[in-house]
């Protein structure tokens, strides 16, 4: 199946979680969020959302200030 990293198409195994392709990705790193199809998906759902064909995810960096 097909899905957009960061606007860049990646290809990834049917019934992917996005905690599984995070971790492929070496991206489960505290301080990184995301956001599948324009919605913010709290990390502690992302062991349970599995990725469909066409999901469009943006990772960014959390940056916190003051």
């Amino acid at each position: 199946m097909h899905i957009l990293v960061n606007d860049e198409q990646t290809h990834c195994t049917d019934g992917l979680s996005v905690a599984e392709l995070m971790a492929t990705l070496d991206q489960d790193k505290p301080g990184v969020a995301l956001a599948l199809n324009q919605h913010i998906l709290p990390r502690a759902k992302w062991d349970r959302q599995p990725l469909r064909e066409g999901d469009e995810l943006v990772l960014f960096q959390v940056i916190a200030g003051g």
